[in-house]
């Protein structure tokens, strides 16, 4: 006989952890490039990937304009993972930092995760300040207390799909066996992935791919020597799942820099045109045949106020 459902965890009407689980499982690595809006998810999406990363590191340069210092709530960032989780129908992971606090707020943030159709989470065994796992200064909690937000937050899942992800930033704050140590206790906790984080050599990926048994997770971050893995070698290494955090953040940021340069040097933006999507390709990325389609069929009478054509709506 099953356990009963605890009945303050709302569950979702698709079912993305569920499959989720069903990628991790098959022969390919899961690639999971990051967001850092609900837009870039989109495109994501259109560019045939079967996941998004929610990057705390871009949520907090989209909403804030600052570095990930550790400044996001809670409140901020289950918004953010809401939004992103109803632009797209692929399962999205999401970071979700050191849980915002104490037991009970790790309890509240996988709840409100939960709610949100978060298809995975990751907590991170950080001690405040917080800060991204690729900067200098990190500090660490103890493995007993990192083990018991985990074991805190599988209880908060209850019998719910999403999958709970045990993240250790040890490997830059105090070495690879530490790191090491640290992901074989989490993965003794029950989490259902492990991720060591910041890992910029092929050597640490390899060490640490051979020491920890069960699915593993990866961040391949561009300037490091991680990047020359494919995902066939990542595969084969055994880890299911690969996140790309940063590349279309940064890559965004240096397009958007390059053409408003361009635009304020020249005054026009005719010699960046053919890098720039056109009117009507965004509006393919942001759906808006579907929305015209609704005022056709329930609203406006007239759907040509929502034509893609910029020249009838200036």
């Amino acid at each position: 006989m099953g356990r009963a459902r605890d009945p303050s965890i709302i569950p979702t009407t698709m079912n993305t952890a569920q499959t989720l689980k069903t990628l991790l499982a098959g022969e390919n690595l899961v690639m999971a490039p990051g967001a850092a809006d609900a837009l870039t998810a989109r495109l994501i999406e259109c560019a045939g990937f079967p996941a998004v990363y929610m990057t705390g590191f871009g949520a907090t340069a989209s909403l804030t304009g600052c570095p990930d210092v550790g400044i996001l709530t809670q409140t901020e960032m289950t918004t953010h993972a809401r939004n992103m989780v109803r632009a797209v129908k692929v399962p999205v992971i999401a970071d979700a930092d050191t849980g915002y606090g104490g037991p009970a707020n790790i309890e509240r943030t996988v709840r409100e995760y939960l709610q949100a159709g978060v298809a995975a989470m990751h907590l991170e065994d950080q001690a405040a300040p917080k800060r991204c796992g690729h900067m200098a200064g990190i500090k660490l909690v103890s493995v007993e207390e990192m083990t018991g937000r985990l074991k805190g937050a599988i209880k908060a899942r209850g019998d719910a799909d999403m999958l709970i992800i045990g993240r250790t930033d040890a490997l830059a704050a105090a070495g690879r066996a530490e790191a090491i140590r640290r992901a074989l206790c989490y993965r003794e906790a029950g989490v259902d992935l492990v991720f060591v984080d910041a890992m910029k050599t092929i050597a640490d990926a390899e060490a640490v791919a051979r020491e920890v048994p069960g699915p593993l997770m990866i961040s391949i971050v561009e300037g490091h020597e991680t990047m020359r893995l494919l995902p066939q070698d990542l595969k084969r290494l055994g880890y299911s799942l690969a996140l790309y955090p940063l590349s279309a953040l940064f890559a965004a940021t240096r397009a958007v820099s390059e053409v408003l340069q361009g635009l304020r040097r020249d005054g026009s933006t005719l010699a960046d045109a053919g890098r720039m999507a056109t009117y009507a390709e965004f509006s393919e990325v942001v759906r808006l045949d579907h929305f015209r389609s609704l005022d056709d069929r329930f609203g406006v009478a007239d759907s040509s106020q929502l034509n893609p054509n910029p020249s009838n709506n200036v």
